[in-house]
């Protein structure tokens, strides 16, 4: 009796202690929740180099380190540092009135009679929508001029977190092998199914991050380089924010490159539009279903409606990190369901439904065939 009280007493000060040592790190959440996401990218490349340099674990750590500090985060720097200029240029313009998007919704209508009789059916207050597109485009302009401003004066708080990020890739990618064997021998529910949960885990975000986030980058780049050739303003602002779009499942670049073509008919460019068109629809489109399979693998590929849902929900939820934390939670959610099935929820009389295709048969049934 006096075991079991203090076996109950420890566990729920563990609980408590666990829950304050996860809100004490809540103000790093970024920093830590990236940090693993490079030692699971980068991982493979630290197995290599230990191969060939041997069991030199800080060297090794440290290249792998740098190799991502050269390809990925100082190219992301400077796009966003390009990225939040051009918005902040957009902002004055809209708000000095260089730029009127209800000007260009005019062109569009005179452009297109349909419209406006498609308008004139629903009812709409062409003056009422004109009002609102024009509030959407400065309050979007003005949100990135005002976290412009914001990262100007947090600068210090925002090296930091990119030094802490790095400071912890770099122990991840030096002893992940060892955390995730002490998580297996901490977690009480089954070394099987740790790692499992585990591999799941490593495949999402492999899968997430090199394959949506380098499809992205990819068609972003692409529209905002035709958007360069075509002499289209803010070509870089609008790559980047397409890059934001095709995070997105479904949604995709579409909704920046189709709207400017349409304009580009109205006002007469019929050889810009039609060279957009060919090229959103032949180029930037069959991007994602080339290379996704390619960097992603169908196996490890959750449905669309539900890779949709939890993207969706991550963004809502936990901001830009939300790309990568929706679909996360969401094969969590399935991996956990697939081993309860397995392991759990046996039907009386029936075959227990299993994910496992190796696990062995039952004696019995084997005896009585």
């Amino acid at each position: 009796m006096q075991e079991a009280l203090e076996r109950r007493s420890f566990l729920i000060l563990l609980v408590l202690v666990t829950g304050l040592f996860l809100y004490l790190m809540k103000p790093f959440f970024g920093a830590v929740l990236w940090a693993c996401i490079i030692g699971v990218l980068f991982h493979p490349v630290q197995v290599r180099l230990e191969a060939r340099w041997g069991q030199r674990p800080n060297l090794t750590a440290l290249t792998t380190l740098t190799l991502c500090v050269v390809m990925v985060i100082i190219p992301v720097l400077f796009v966003l540092g390009s990225f939040v200029r051009e918005g902040a240029a957009l902002y004055q313009a809209l708000q000095s009135g260089q730029i009127d998007p209800g000007a260009y919704l005019d062109r569009i209508r005179q452009a297109f009679p349909v419209i406006q009789d498609l308008l004139d059916r629903l009812q709409v207050d062409v003056e009422g929508l004109k009002q609102r597109l024009g509030d959407a485009a400065l309050t979007t302009s003005g949100f990135i001029a005002q976290n412009t401003l914001q990262v100007g004066r947090n600068t210090l708080q925002f090296f930091i977190s990119l030094g802490l990020m790095l400071y912890l890739a770099f122990f991840l990618l030096r002893d992940g092998e060892k955390l995730l064997l002490l998580l297996e021998r901490a977690l009480p529910i089954g070394d099987e199914r740790e790692r499992l949960l585990f591999a799941r885990f490593s495949e999402v975000a492999r899968a997430t991050v090199k394959g949506n986030l380098v499809v992205a980058t990819i068609q972003g780049t692409l529209g905002g380089l035709v958007f360069w050739v075509l002499g289209i303003p803010g070509a870089l602002l609008w790559g980047v924010v397409m890059i934001l779009l095709s995070l997105i499942p479904v949604v995709g670049a579409g909704l920046i490159w189709g709207p400017v073509a349409i304009y580009l008919f109205a006002v007469g460019d019929w050889v810009q539009g039609l060279v957009l068109v060919i090229f959103g629809a032949g180029v930037i489109g069959l991007v994602d279903n080339i290379l996704r399979p390619i960097l992603v693998g169908r196996d490890t590929k959750l449905p669309d409606y539900v890779v949709l849902l939890s993207t969706l929900g991550g963004l809502v939820t936990f901001g830009m990190n939300g790309f990568v934390i929706g679909p996360l939670i969401a094969v969590l959610f399935a991996a956990f369901w697939g081993i309860f099935i397995r392991d759990f929820h046996i039907l009386p009389e029936e075959q227990p439904v299993s994910i496992n295709e190796n696990r062995s048969p039952d004696p019995e049934q084997k005896e009585g065939s």
